[in-house]
């Protein structure tokens, strides 16, 4: 039966409880919901034999298939999640953010559900065009796009080409064929902070992204796009943050930019019909946390925006979004299988077999996650553990004082929920430890959809003698 997630230990039976997508809209102007959201796919259910279940397949079942470290991510949940951003902003555009992860079949999913793709570099553009996704829907953008990242983009055709600075518009105009225009969109930076660690706060001044619009730069770099006949102006973009639960820091910054583009109108004759506002969606790692409702969100921002137009007196351009984590995340389950069970210095250590290779982001950024003993139930107490990955780093850390049961022991499996996003996508291969599979879900079947990294993988790409 479908849940929103497993409950913590000690493990009882997930009850059941509808999905919790899509979710009902709140009327303009209401307090946005900030309530529980959940962790696990709405297919996750625990059998009777304590086994956690995915799609209708037994996460015991997948590990012993594809083996462990692996990522399971759900197909109906990825659509869903999708579903849900394009029925909170049907006339908008949604832009699956591939950063947070990216595959052939995630490419295939999201064209399937009408999505568009950004990317950030030639290399996901590459694997996008090869899958079959049109170019002409794809955004790309990063803060030091290469030569050879710009050449894919035009090569490929790509719809928009996001400017991060002065030097990169004369760079593009360049590179573009003479007689076309690339359609561009500028950067921009509202002075709003945005985001749940500091390294990830991107809509501030001092930091790499875009041109600031206070001190008049970004406004600069729009002048300098006008003299560029190869290139098109047709919107600005901003992204915020990573990891935000609340609708504020998007009702801000639409206020500066809408400001901003009525001074673009009135100095320059200008009036742009297209504004991204990026994403930066939060999710929930842990029971209670926050997460951004769609159509909160929607409601808010959509009716921000259409009243800043009306008191600038502009058109109310079309609004792009770039929803990547939201949509990944939650899908997503990482396995892990114990390896050790350790008590030392007054703290229990539950060693498994991945760690800061296959998810960085606690060592990065101190992410917060919940585990789950996904192979059997136990009727032992639960105490608080810390669950630790197999690399020569004190920090390499997946989850603290999480509570599993007494009884843990070498052979059992653990199971991340909310790992779809920002596991895989920043893995590396520290200590020669390959990168884990993915399998796909839904239905009651599995399929591989990226392969485990091997040891043959490794070896192949050092040809030093």
């Amino acid at each position: 039966m479908p849940v929103p997630h497993p409950a913590p230990l000690p493990p009882a039976p997930i009850t059941s409880a509808p999905p919790a997508l899509p979710t009902p809209p709140t009327p303009p102007g209401a307090p946005e919901a900030a309530g529980p959201a959940p962790l696990w796919p709405a297919s996750a259910h625990t059998l009777p034999s304590g086994e956690v279940a995915v799609g209708g397949v037994p996460l015991a079942e997948l590990a012993d298939r594809f083996g462990t470290p692996a990522y399971v991510l759900d197909e109906d949940e990825v659509r869903a999640r999708a579903r849900a951003w394009r029925a909170a902003l049907p006339d908008a555009g949604i832009a699956y953010a591939g950063k947070a992860f990216l595959c052939r079949a995630m490419v295939r999913w999201i064209d399937e559900e009408g999505l568009d793709l950004d990317v950030c570099s030639a290399g996901e553009l590459d694997l996008a065009v090869h899958a079959g996704f049109p170019a002409e829907r794809v955004v790309l953008h990063g803060n030091a796009k290469s030569p050879a990242d710009l050449r894919a983009a035009l090569r490929f055709g790509v719809g928009r080409i996001v400017l991060d600075s002065a030097g990169e518009i004369a760079r593009l105009a360049a590179l573009a064929p003479a007689g076309t225009r690339q359609r561009v969109l500028l950067r921009v930076v509202p002075g709003v902070a945005a985001g749940a660690h500091a390294a990830v706060r991107t809509g501030v001044e001092g930091q790499k992204f875009g041109l600031p619009i206070a001190g008049g730069e970004a406004e600069d770099a729009v002048v300098r796009i006008l003299g560029q006949p190869r290139l098109e102006l047709v919107g600005l973009h901003c992204h915020l943050g990573s990891q935000i639960t609340s609708t504020d820091p998007y009702t801000v910054a639409v206020r500066k930019l809408v400001e901003l583009l009525a001074r673009l109108r009135d100095r320059h004759g200008v009036t742009l019909p297209e504004l991204d506002l990026g994403g930066g969606f939060g999710i929930a790692y842990r029971p209670g946390d926050p997460a951004v409702d769609p159509a909160a969100y929607a409601d808010r921002v959509t009716a921000e925006l259409a009243l800043r137009c009306a008191h600038a007196e502009l058109p109310v351009p079309r609004l792009t979004v770039e929803p990547g984590r939201w949509i990944a995340g939650p899908a997503g389950v990482a396995l892990y299988r114990v390896l050790a069970v350790k008590t030392t210095g007054g703290r229990t250590f539950v060693a498994v077999d991945g760690g800061m290779s296959d998810n960085p982001r606690p060592a990065l950024y101190g992410a917060r996650y919940t585990v789950h003993l996904a192979n059997r139930s136990s009727l032992a107490p639960a105490r608080a553990v810390t669950v630790v990955g197999r690399h020569c780093e004190a920090g390499d850390v997946l989850a603290e004082d999480v509570p599993l049961p007494a009884d843990l022991r070498p052979g059992d499996l653990l199971a991340v929920p909310a790992a779809g996003a920002y596991h895989l996508s920043m893995a590396s291969a520290y200590n020669h430890v390959g990168r884990p599979p993915v399998a796909a879900v839904s239905g009651g079947r599995a399929r591989l959809v990226v392969r485990r990294e091997t040891l043959e993988d490794l070896r192949s790409r050092d040809v030093g003698v």
